[in-house]
């Protein structure tokens, strides 16, 4: 897939790939969601569908946290505060943590909301807002939200393709 310089592609991006992978989540057998048998986002590590999915959350709501924050001329702490590019691993088990008492259901509801923010704040927004500067080193604020959205939703069916596999 080509990576979007424009809104337009940019929404386009978002909405095929969470599409695909929606499709693919709900395939993922109830019995099964909890169950750590995915490699996980740290070395070494063991993830659920279920942690697959709070990562997404915590990613998709994160970006929508950056753009609040810049919306409001706030300083944006990239990736999040207390955290280094170089520890994502680590910031995805604290994305499995928080989402951790949510239901299955109620996981895909609130990956399907954060992912309709960002829809709606994408939109709100001019081509030369998202791709028209660098917003962060030399990303524009376009690409970090793609990065961050439609890339990852792709990772993801990915992972639970071949985890699909192994379980079926």
């Amino acid at each position: 897939m080509a990576i979007p310089a424009s809104k337009s592609e940019l929404l386009d991006a978002i909405d095929r790939s969470f599409d695909k992978l929606m499709a693919d989540l709900e395939r993922v057998p109830h019995s099964k969601v909890r169950e750590g048998s995915m490699e996980g986002h740290a070395k070494g590590t063991k993830m659920s569908p279920a942690n697959l999915v709070a990562y997404l959350v915590g990613w998709n709501e994160l970006v929508l946290k950056w753009l609040e924050q810049d919306d409001r001329g706030a300083p944006v702490d990239f990736p999040e505060t207390g955290f280094k590019w170089t520890e994502l691993g680590l910031l995805a088990q604290t994305f499995y943590a928080d989402f951790s008492d949510l239901s299955w259901p109620d996981l895909l509801r609130r990956l399907g909301a954060a992912k309709m923010s960002l829809v709606q704040t994408i939109s709100a927004r001019s081509d030369d807002e998202l791709y028209g500067r660098p917003w962060y080193r030399n990303y524009t604020k376009g690409r970090m939200i793609q990065l961050n959205s439609s890339s990852p939703y792709a990772n993801a069916r990915k992972r639970i393709r071949a985890w699909l596999r192994t379980v079926s």
